[in-house]
C-alpha cells in the first residue's frame, strides 16, 4: 500500500506528485491495467517471457 506523510509547510501538488511517483514505481497502475480484461494464455506467456528477460538482464 502507498503513503505519504505530508510536511508542515508541503503543498498538496508537490505531495500529489510525490503519490503519484510512488504510485508508478510499486506498479500499480500496471496490475490495475492487465487485471481489468481476460488474458489469453498467449498474453499470458508472453508478459512471463518479456519479464523474464528483464530480470536477466539486470544480473
Amino acid at each position: 500500500m502507498t503513503q505519504i506523510i505530508l510536511g508542515e509547510n508541503e503543498g498538496i501538488d508537490s505531495a500529489l506528485r510525490r503519490f503519484k511517483r510512488q504510485v508508478s514505481k510499486a506498479g500499480i497502475f500496471a496490475d490495475i491495467k492487465r487485471l481489468r480484461h481476460f488474458e489469453t494464455p498467449l498474453e499470458k506467456r508472453k508478459r512471463k517471457e518479456i519479464a523474464r528477460r528483464k530480470k536477466r538482464r539486470f544480473y
